[in-house]
Formats: C-alpha cells, structure tokens, sequence
C-alpha cells in the first residue's frame, strides 16, 4: 500500500516562481519514488499555475474553500472555483481553521460538498492539549461525528482523516508512535460506531513535528497511512529527508 504525503504549504512561499521551484523539486521527488503518492496544497493563487505541472501520483489540491458556490463571501473560494483550477482534494478543519471560527457545522457543509462535488476531502482533527483524564478522546468524537454526519456510507472511504494535535503541530517532537496507535484505534472505533465495517475502509494520517527522524516509526508503529505535512514540506532538504526515510 503506497504512503500518502500531503504538504500542506500553508502560507508560504512569498513568489510564484518559488512556488514552481518548490514544486519542481517536490515533483521529482514524487517520479522517484513511486511507493508514495504526494498530495500538495499551496496558497490558493498558485494552484492553477502549479496544477497545470503535475502529474499522475502528484496531485495539487487547496487549504481552504468556502461551502457556498458563490456569494458575499469576501476573501474566500468556492470549492468550485478550487475544482475549476483543478484542485483535486480540498483540507477541511485544519486546527489554524478552527483557531480563526471555523465550527463543526461549517466543517460539515464544507466536507458534504465537497462529496457531492468530486473533490477529496482531508477531514483535520485534532485536541488543545492532554490531559491524564483523557478528555481529549470526546473532542475527536465530537469533532469526528459532527463532520461526518450526512455522509453516505458508500462514500466514507473518498474521505481521508488527518490527526494533528495542536499541541504537536509546530512543536519540536512528534507524538509518540504508541500514542498515535491508540488514537488510531480510536478513530476506526468511533467511524464503526456510526458508519459500521465501512469505518476500515478509511485512511488515517498523522500531522504534527514530522519529519525524516520519526516518520518511518509513526509509520510502522502508529497505525497510519501517511502524514499531513507543515514545516517539512516547504524545505527542499527536509522534505527529501523526510521522503528518504520512507
């Protein structure tokens, strides 16, 4: 089974011509190795330009998109307008998101059209902070169940699930691998809860501090198809790095 990379580009970098440079090297990396499928989501104004680059196993999608097709949504983009520029696949709940308002039922009209239009969804979730008592387990059922509710069965397995601890992301050390294991099982537990045996049909990702010194065990260890991407993924270095240890 191929490993997914999606790199998330967040708001970086500052030109154009740094992007296609960026994306240049992340396209070479992507014909050499063919075990790994790369999902890259830059800023919104280089998805067109960088679409029209790719090529089969490297996919350009966005990080952000409004659920409504058109409107007074001033500074935002319709998940049209992101498949008219041939995005493929569309980050949803990301934690800066959320930081910035962004609620559950915003999430999941988001995630729903997103469905109906085609599109990829990478569905983020993902806790503050840890605490002995475990309460961070209920925010990533709420978070997950709210998401997801509507969703057919039939089209649960299109929906990839990103784990990303926000209090990992940024951070200088992944989450142990043991831990993710657990919240991996976790995962698939609450999916069978609503969806039943379609739950195992959907990947999960890990996103927070990765990198080439701890991807291969979160791989082995922490029950995960591949990583959601931050830091990583817009240095040319760690990001082949990171590719190598794969």
């Amino acid at each position: 089974m191929k490993v997914i990379v999606v790199a998330n580009w967040k708001m970086n970098p500052p030109s154009v011509s740094e992007a296609k440079r960026l994306f240049a090297a992340t396209k070479k990396l992507s014909l050499a190795r063919k075990n790994i499928v790369f999902m890259v989501a830059p800023p919104a104004l280089y998805v067109r330009e960088l679409a029209a680059l790719a090529r089969t196993g490297l996919q350009v999608g966005v990080q952000h998109a409004h659920y409504e097709s058109e409107g007074a949504h001033t500074g935002d983009i319709s998940i049209d307008q992101a498949k008219d520029a041939k995005a493929s696949f569309l980050l949803i709940g990301h934690a800066e998101r959320r930081a910035l308002g962004e609620t559950n039922a915003d999430i999941n009209r988001k995630l729903l059209v997103a469905l109906e239009k085609g599109m990829t969804p990478i569905l983020c979730v993902g806790e503050d902070k840890r605490t002995i008592a475990g309460e961070y387990f209920d925010t990533v059922k709420t978070q997950l169940r709210a998401a997801l509710s509507g969703v057919p069965t039939h089209k649960l397995s299109r929906i990839y699930i990103a784990y990303e601890p926000v209090w990992a992301i940024g951070a200088t050390t992944a989450m142990k691998p043991r831990d993710m294991h657990e919240m991996s099982i976790f995962i698939r537990k609450t999916l069978v809860e609503q969806f039943g045996e379609a739950a195992h049909t959907v990947s999960v990702l890990y996103g927070g501090a990765v990198d080439g010194t701890n991807a291969p065990s979160m791989l082995s260890e922490g029950d995960v198809r591949g990583f959601l991407v931050g830091r990583s993924s817009v240095d040319v270095q760690k990001l082949k790095d990171l590719v190598a240890s794969l």
